[in-house]
């Protein structure tokens, strides 16, 4: 597998582009013409090739520059990764499960030599190696959850299971859907849902809860989630609203195709081996509306599920205030045929 590795920015100047390649592989989370919550879990073995399913860590020509901007982010605020104390051995554990994956999944990129407790790990897009003692945090050069997750695309959250809950104890969180991960480290799994609308009273967290609190080593889960973000920004935090929200105002109908973008987490779920805890990567994807109607099925569908979206799901999605401009644009693309089945283009 050769990829080539974007020279892009997340902030500021707004470089971020997505190759047509990249266009084609986005995973578009809507598989009909509405939508609602649901728990939406799924085996994460595999997929189609070439898509972002395709491996259990994803990684495109966004990484180099997402790395970055992660460096950029907990330089300024190093609350963004935070572990309490019993939480290292998870720490290990996921460390362990994103270097061998990458390894047997990218041979070309990542290289892990295992002898005994005695490991060696190679990082060539970032041009990193180390040698290290597993299960030993002095060989290394913060602890083991932040030594990984500043070289894994995605936000982490590592979560203890105790007491029938599951609790959000660790986590490396810089590419957030306007959360807090220094406001929820430490809360339970309905605390930290606590904010979102409609899914409570349907159950959908009670049955998701219970899903996971069963979940096997060996066998991951997957779910896509969405919103939607006016420019390419992977730190949309609460702490930093002040630089994002404002450019929500900043929408016009000559720019929202090229200014608003679906965001997109493809969330996977772990059960980690020696910690019984349970990882929870959260990978951001970013696809601006121009980009998302070059597929012509996704544009019909996506106006047709933002046009009839509840006005409280809108506000929670964080796009109410430009939604009639957003459906204006798409509706240039949606010539009213049926749509097929499925999230994948035709």
């Amino acid at each position: 597998m050769t990829l080539r590795f974007n020279d892009e920015t997340f902030r500021g100047d707004y470089t971020f582009r997505n190759s047509p390649q990249a266009v084609r592989r986005f995973p578009f989370p809507f598989d009909q013409d509405s939508y609602m919550y649901s728990v939406n879990l799924e085996l994460h073995k595999g997929g189609r090739a070439g898509s972002v399913f395709e491996n259990r860590f994803d990684v495109d020509e966004h990484y180099v520059a997402e790395m970055r901007d992660r460096e950029i982010t907990l330089a300024e605020d190093p609350l963004r990764c935070q572990s309490l104390p019993h939480m290292e051995l998870a720490g290990w554990d996921f460390l362990e499960l994103v270097m061998t994956t990458k390894a047997e999944d990218y041979p070309d990129l990542f290289t892990l030599h295992r002898d005994g407790d005695r490991w060696h790990w190679i990082n060539r897009p970032l041009n990193i190696e180390q040698r290290f003692t597993f299960l030993d945090a002095t060989t290394l050069p913060c602890g083991p959850m932040e030594y990984i997750t500043r070289q894994t695309q995605g936000d982490h959250a590592l979560l203890d299971q105790r007491d029938g809950n599951l609790w959000m104890d660790a986590g490396m969180i810089t590419s957030q859907a306007d959360w807090s991960l220094d406001f929820d480290i430490g809360m339970n799994f309905f605390e930290w849902h606590a904010p979102v609308p409609k899914a409570h009273e349907m159950g959908v967290f009670q049955r998701a809860l219970k899903f996971l609190l069963n979940l096997q080593q060996g066998a991951p889960v997957r779910r896509l989630n969405w919103t939607m973000t006016v420019n390419p920004r992977l730190d949309t935090s609460p702490e930093n609203y002040h630089k994002w929200g404002p450019e929500k105002r900043t929408i016009t109908p000559g720019n929202v195709g090229e200014k608003q973008f679906l965001r997109v987490e493809l969330q996977t779920l772990w059960r980690l081996p020696r910690s019984n805890a349970i990882a929870f990567p959260i990978r951001c994807y970013l696809c601006s509306l121009e980009d998302i109607v070059t597929v012509p099925k996704w544009g019909r569908r996506l106006h047709r599920v933002l046009r009839d979206l509840p006005e409280e799901l809108a506000t929670y999605k964080g796009f109410a205030v430009n939604r009639p401009m957003i459906v204006d644009y798409l509706a240039q693309f949606d010539d009213g045929a049926e749509t097929s089945p499925g999230i994948f283009p035709d």
